[in-house]
């Protein structure tokens, strides 16, 4: 079974290269959903968080913005952070991948996007980055309505440039030229899968 990584900085198009995986009956596993798992009530996560931030945990609940508040530009806050999910998330991903090599899957989809900067503990057969223009990226960014130019500036310097990511990648998948163009590298890159 082919264990691939797809990674690419925030808005740069790794959900609409993921589901088109999964059109093609490639199982994806999203880092992201599963963090999203780990944080929700009852999640396995929502306890250590309470403990290193306190008032972001308010009745068996994240206050996602608090949290956020808590870590954007405060270094030792988001390495705590990270100390708290990333174990978690390497054991679903590790569960993930055995589950489909027993049912004897051709491939399968990581879509980790901190792959580079979490110092993932998982070796894919082939890493897929996704990319676009860097102007493009902060309008995507702008339009989700979500976060403040302060958090898009922050989020974006602490991730790994662009032009880093492609130099580790296997394959380089461009998002700012259409959907069209995406979807034409992926039938290539899945034809060639063994």
């Amino acid at each position: 079974m082919r264990v691939i990584a797809l990674t690419g900085g925030i808005a740069m198009g790794k959900s609409t290269v993921a589901r088109l995986f999964h059109r093609h009956a490639i199982p994806v596993f999203d880092a992201d959903r599963e963090v999203h798992r780990l944080q929700a009530p009852g999640g396995a996560a929502l306890p250590a968080i309470a403990a290193a931030f306190p008032g972001t945990v308010i009745g068996h609940r994240l206050d996602r913005a608090a949290l956020r508040q808590a870590v954007l530009g405060n270094a030792a806050a988001l390495r705590r952070l990270e100390d708290i999910l990333h174990p978690l998330v390497r054991v679903a991903t590790l569960r993930f991948i055995a589950r489909h090599r027993r049912a004897r899957r051709r491939a399968v989809l990581l879509d980790i996007p901190l792959l580079f900067e979490a110092g993932a503990a998982i070796r894919p057969d082939l890493i897929l980055v996704v990319s676009a223009p860097a102007a493009l990226q902060r309008q995507r960014l702008a339009r989700r309505g979500t976060l403040s130019a302060a958090q898009i500036a922050a989020i974006l310097a602490r991730q790994w440039p662009d032009a880093a990511r492609r130099a580790r990648a296997d394959h380089v998948i461009k998002t700012g030229l259409s959907r069209r163009h995406a979807q034409a590298r992926l039938a290539r890159l899945l034809k060639d899968l063994p």
